[in-house]
């Protein structure tokens, strides 16, 4: 959904629908000649978290809004600033704020990707500190990864761990899960190797204990600085004004809840059925709250994350609702609204709860 037919296309580019709880590769060289800083030059050799948080801290923002709070990362010295797209989503006017306080006022949106979550702002700067992206695709499970953020706005919060996996929700979007700890605030953060190079954009957070995280890989950011598409604040306001228009006015949205034989779950164990249920009424409560703050996106990367556990936990023997599952994982796929897709994978999951009540009745 990159608006490469022109901004003129935005309004209907952005435009979705209103879930509530249950009763390319970049170039190792990346930024081009000319766009990056000593910030921005890539790393030989590895580098301690502490090294890398010195040396990038200067390019990582706050992201502020009437609404909402976040964190963004430089992308080029003349004020192009990367951050998720739910951060400044409804939002007529966003605030940069830098870590000497210098605060400036967005300008433009040079692009944005609703189904990735991502979106460039511009500011009227220069010569500013610049992170360099890395190349995501080469990412593997168990790679080190360091995030920084403004968690409730405390500024350069850092914290480290793994890549947990690296997740194919569809043909056109990746995710990547990590268990180092990211906070509401965080959102629109850098996530950086062991390189200092951006891996990916941290863009949600479970709320319920869990450590359950995902990014966004680097390379969706790439491609999103590589083809521009300007568009003025005032137009981005108004086609906010339109989405929220409509997503108030869907918000009546008709269920497609599929209706399972308790056959579907022959050869499934007591243990079997308290997995399913268990995982997926924490997807709910983790996805719920995020589709309602607007999040969207981000609500469908817990469901389609869940969905895919559950494939990998399940024995060969419960395979009726591993099927059932695939099948609105698939479904979903297919759609490309974010709400839409969180929406399907709803139906799925409600679908499997009512017939795990029945074969408690």
């Amino acid at each position: 959904m990159r608006f490469d037919l022109g901004s003129w296309l935005l309004l209907g580019a952005l435009v979705g629908s209103g879930c509530t709880s249950r009763g390319g590769s970049v170039p190792a060289a990346w930024p081009p000649t000319g766009q990056g800083s000593s910030a921005a030059e890539a790393l030989s050799s590895p580098q301690s978290p502490a090294e890398i948080t010195a040396r990038s801290t200067p390019a990582i923002v706050t992201v502020r809004t009437e609404d909402s709070l976040g964190t963004g990362f430089i992308v080029r010295k003349d004020g192009w600033i990367a951050t998720n797209f739910h951060v400044v989503r409804g939002a007529a006017e966003v605030t940069v704020v830098f870590s000497d306080h210098r605060e400036f006022k967005v300008v433009e949106i040079m692009n944005a990707n609703r189904l990735h979550d991502l979106v460039i702002l511009r500011i009227d700067a220069k010569n500013l500190p610049v992170l360099a992206l890395g190349d995501s695709d080469r990412v593997r499970p168990g790679d080190s990864v360091l995030a920084i953020g403004h968690p409730l706005g405390l500024e350069d919060t850092v914290s480290n761990g793994l890549i947990s996996a690296v997740r194919e929700v569809n043909a056109g979007l990746q995710v990547l899960q990590i268990s180092a700890p990211i906070a509401p605030g965080s959102s629109g953060g850098p996530l950086f190797n062991d390189h200092g190079e951006v891996i990916g954009v941290a863009t949600a957070v479970s709320t319920s204990g869990q450590n359950l995280n995902f990014g966004l890989p680097s390379k969706y950011v790439a491609d999103l600085v590589q083809h521009p598409h300007p568009i003025s604040m005032e137009l981005f306001g108004a086609a906010m004004l339109a989405m929220q228009n409509q997503e108030r006015a869907g918000a009546a949205r008709p269920r497609a809840i599929p209706h399972h034989e308790l056959k579907l779950l022959n050869g499934c164990t007591d243990a079997n059925k308290e997995l399913i249920f268990k995982t997926l009424q924490d997807a709910i409560e983790v996805g719920a709250p995020l589709f309602n703050q607007g999040k969207l996106a981000a609500c469908y990367h817990i469901y389609e994350g869940a969905a895919a556990d559950l494939a990998q936990q399940l024995p060969r023997a419960c395979g009726g609702p591993k099927r059932a599952l695939s099948v609105g994982q698939r479904r979903a796929a297919k759609l490309k609204d974010p709400a839409e897709q969180a929406w399907a994978m709803r139906d799925s999951f409600d679908g499997m709860l009512e017939v795990l009540e029945r074969s408690n009745q």
